[in-house]
């Protein structure tokens, strides 16, 4: 760990870290939030209005895109945790995602760069090859900025508390909470003020107001570079994750061991990846300790780590095996709540918008009910039920992060249950009023509608995405844990992913010869988009069932926890560490 003190006038220190950088960090965080959901929330009418492609397509490139995005933090965090630390993995990232923003608010502000508008009753041409490959570029620029800015701007922001004083580490858990309220207040203001830019001003400067606040955000970021506890990369924990594996394959004809205590230990091997405490063996996976036996040809003094691994190791690579299946839970949840920016939009621009004769609710800004929901769970959540919780369990937290994140995955399957019922009542509204085959047409019937699916899916990410964040935080080790917040991104990419998948399987299998389809290009009146909303319903109460499984049998992890003296905070030395505990992070 680089620093953690610097000095003062008089000989004085000040700790690094803290309270005092979160302005900073939060700074960065709400200015990335405004411009990244700034960029996403309307994307979906930019593609369709000003790029003429057609709704399936328009969807899966949405969706392909979040997947990407959603895909590369995994490089992001092997970049950070092995090379270049958090900070700067933040830094340089946010630079790329500005160039990448400045591409497509160009390409919005030039008319070679997009297809001629629409006249009359003729047919629209889409966009060729030339401007779809700049907005690609774009697209995939964002794409590899987020892949650094997500996984670590989180992490870096729990770093700030040091875990071996209990003043600090007990605020880790309220962090995530501040982290996703600060974000959900960005994320409203993007889905409200930008995509009414958007809308009503033009698309050049509605795309450019974002690229100049994500510049913004990496100033914010840099101002308080001084004030920062970071923590040195610790290496490629891919490596030593693949170590472990071939260390345990080489070794696999020995027999297991009766004494853990025979295993291969060493402290000061370990010492640079496990500064918060030593993973201790558990009884599960036994195979992989085979990896840790020491055998005549290793030298415990220098082994081979390709050979021979600590027991600190072998549990890393057994703790990413067991968060697998909590983590592969999520993905359908993802999956459900990628609707809102795609079908769910497109239902919501055909339907009554207005507040009053001469404002219109723009459809991008309906996640804005999504938005107000989830903070204000978070706020109750973190300022009643917590409390309420607490009294019952004991916990500081209130309840565990699976039982947060199982609530999540029930309020998700109410979201989209009602949303096909809402889809019924949209489609007899239109019927009635003779507009079925009217699909450019306002149905008189109120957007309002759409409320209890996007807030119910609000309050199934406060509950789910934060428990989920907690989740790959405490239970990765320690110089793992961008690559485990990553996670929580892959489990996004796939749930996008799954999208793409599903859509474009039943737009293909559910077309029929006279042209119907349950998800047609042109008009959502005359498709069956309820029928999509319930397979997605029905997924997710298997899921839930999975997930109940799983949760019940995952194993927290088991840390030796070297926690530091008071005097020793307190007088600011490097003086010996004592008050060994052992935390089972339950």
């Amino acid at each position: 760990m680089e620093g953690t003190r610097e000095g003062g006038q008089g000989g004085r220190t000040r700790k690094k870290g803290g309270l005092i950088t979160m302005p900073f960090i939060f700074s960065n965080e709400a200015c990335d939030k405004l411009a990244v959901v700034g960029f996403n929330a309307n994307m979906i009418t930019y593609l369709t209005t000003q790029l003429h492609l057609p709704l399936t397509k328009a969807a899966n490139t949405l969706t392909n895109f979040s997947g990407t995005a959603s895909l590369t933090p995994l490089l992001g965090a092997f970049i950070a945790d092995s090379y270049a630390g958090r900070f700067w993995t933040v830094t340089v990232a946010s630079l790329i995602y500005v160039v990448g923003m400045t591409c497509l608010t160009v390409s919005a502000s030039l008319p070679q760069l997009r297809p001629p508008p629409c006249t009359g009753n003729q047919i629209c041409q889409e966009a060729n090859a030339g401007q779809l490959g700049v907005l690609y570029v774009a697209l995939l620029l964002g794409a590899l900025g987020s892949g650094g800015i997500r996984p670590c701007v989180v992490a870096f922001g729990a770093d700030q508390f040091d875990e071996a004083d209990p003043k600090q580490s007990s605020r880790t858990w309220k962090y995530f909470n501040w982290y996703y309220f600060v974000m959900g207040v960005s994320m409203l203001l993007a889905v409200t003020v930008l995509v009414w830019v958007q809308d009503n001003i033009g698309w050049g400067w509605g795309l450019g107001i974002p690229t100049v606040l994500m510049f913004l955000s990496v100033v914010a970021l840099v101002v308080g570079y001084r004030m920062y506890r970071m923590l040195d990369p610790a290496g490629s924990p891919f490596t030593r994750l693949v170590q472990v594996s071939v260390a345990c394959f080489r070794k696999r004809k020995l027999p297991a061991v009766s004494d853990p205590s025979s295993l291969y230990e060493n402290e000061l091997l370990d010492a640079s990846i496990s500064l918060g405490g030593m993973l201790v063996h558990t009884d599960n996976m036994r195979f992989l300790d085979k990896a840790a036996i020491v055998t005549d040809g290793d030298d415990p003094k220098a082994p081979d780590l390709w050979r021979l691994n600590t027991v600190h190791r072998v549990e890393e690579l057994k703790t990413v095996i067991r968060m697998g299946p909590i983590w592969a839970s999520g993905i359908l949840l993802y999956t459900a709540y990628a609707q809102q920016s795609t079908f769910t939009l497109q239902q919501a621009k055909t339907m009554n918008r207005h507040l009053s004769r001469s404002f219109e609710i723009p459809a991008g800004s309906m996640t804005v009910f999504s938005m107000m929901t989830m903070l204000i769970t978070i706020a109750v959540y973190d300022r009643l039920l917590v409390r309420v919780a607490r009294r019952f369990t004991g916990l500081d937290r209130g309840i565990t992060f699976l039982q947060r994140m199982g609530i999540g995955f029930f309020i998700s399957v109410l979201a989209t249950l009602v949303a096909g019922f809402v889809e019924v009542k949209r489609k007899e509204a239109a019927a009635a009023h003779g507009l079925t085959n009217s699909p450019h047409t306002m149905i008189p019937i109120s957007v309002f509608w759409l409320v209890p699916q996007y807030s119910l899916h609000g309050m199934a990410e406060a509950f789910m995405s934060i428990g989920h964040l907690e989740f790959f935080y405490d239970q990765a080790p320690e110089s793992m844990r961008s690559t485990a917040t990553a996670l929580l991104w892959t489990s996004i990419s796939a749930g996008n992913y799954l999208s793409t998948l599903l859509v474009t399987l039943v737009h293909k299998y559910s077309a029929e010869p006279d042209g119907s389809n349950w998800l047609p290009n042109n008009n959502l009146n005359v498709g069956k988009l309820e029928y999509f909303y319930w397979l997605l319903t029905l997924l997710q109460v298997l899921n839930l069932i999975y997930y109940t499984c799983a949760a019940k049998c995952y194993i927290f992890k088991p840390v030796e926890v070297r926690r530091v003296m008071a005097t020793e905070r307190i007088a600011g030395t490097e003086g010996d560490r004592g008050g060994l505990e052992l935390s089972t992070n339950v």
